[in-house]
């Protein structure tokens, strides 16, 4: 009982801490928005554009360092030699949970650029960090269910192009485009009803990697395959505030991204289609096996 206690008190500290540090960078970081939204000259918006990923860093720096203060996020991270702050990435990873994207933050920080997430259109609601999402340029995606398309045709194809003028976006600064190929969080339920071949991940989905290959035109030639493993299960946001997550071990392999993945058309080409998905298949297989070893 006295362990929980403990736990509980550190929790509201973290808790508190984060959030104070989330509304003290939000206002620097929409104050920069605001007069790059005045300001029409693209030299001086791609300036503030820099600046606003510069606080966006320091902001996810202070949130790590609240983590180690705590002793919150104990981290055992491999494979981050020959990183770059100035090369485009695309950075695909498992997805268990919302601390994931925490994980994440904490070991690419100032490692390698600003991670850019495609985020669900309802996210830019959330309090402070919608708009800060926003102003950082975050592409938001509308998922229409093939109901309304069959009802609203006109709709179709409209979250591609979102996709595609977001991709535009990361043409003009190195950028780190971030995926969670299995589009949803990894739970037993929905492995089942997915009918998973893994058996600790869910199936890829292959088209929105593809389509972001395509958009970038060529320009990412590194893909960085990151798997998250979770010693003590999967944690909430509250686990991790409280300090009970357990080690988190982290792996990072650099793969190459060969032309042939940049330049084939996924929707239209079902040859090209079923060879991306073979080959991302295959990427998932090893993820899986490294599973295994990595929770051994």
């Amino acid at each position: 009982m006295q362990q929980r206690s403990g736990s509980t008190i550190k929790g509201v500290v973290t808790v508190s801490l984060v959030v104070l540090n989330v509304i003290a960078w939000c206002l620097m970081l929409f104050t920069v928005a605001i007069v790059k939204f005045l300001v029409p000259v693209p030299a001086v918006r791609r300036w503030l554009s820099r600046a606003m990923t510069a606080l966006a860093e320091g902001w996810i720096g202070t949130n790590n360092a609240i983590f180690r203060a705590t002793g919150v996020l104990p981290l055992e991270p491999r494979g981050l030699e020959r990183l770059s702050t100035r090369e485009w990435y695309l950075v695909v990873c498992n997805h268990r949970s919302w601390v994931d994207i925490l994980v994440l933050q904490a070991v690419f920080n100032r490692r390698i650029p600003f991670l850019k997430f495609f985020l669900k259109q309802q996210l830019i609601w959330v309090p402070f960090l919608g708009l800060a999402w926003w102003a950082l340029d975050f592409p938001f995606m509308r998922r229409y269910t093939s109901a309304h398309l069959a009802s609203h045709p006109e709709d179709r194809g409209k979250d591609l192009e979102a996709t595609r003028r977001a991709c535009e976006k990361f043409r003009l600064i190195p950028t780190s485009v971030m995926n969670f190929v299995e589009g949803t969080r990894f739970t037993p339920a929905k492995q089942a009803a997915f009918k998973s071949p893994y058996r600790n991940l869910l199936p890829p989905r292959a088209g929105g990697v593809s389509f972001v290959l395509s958009a970038m035109g060529g320009m990412l030639h590194t893909m960085l395959d990151v798997t998250i493993a979770y010693t003590s299960g999967t944690p909430t946001f509250w686990d991790l505030c409280c300090g009970r997550v357990g080690t988190v071990r982290v792996d990072v392999q650099r793969r190459r991204i060969d032309d042939w993945l940049a330049a084939g058309d996924y929707t239209n080409d079902p040859v090209f289609r079923e060879r991306f998905q073979v080959w991302l298949g295959g990427v998932w297989s090893e993820k899986d096996a490294l599973l295994d070893r990595m929770l051994a």
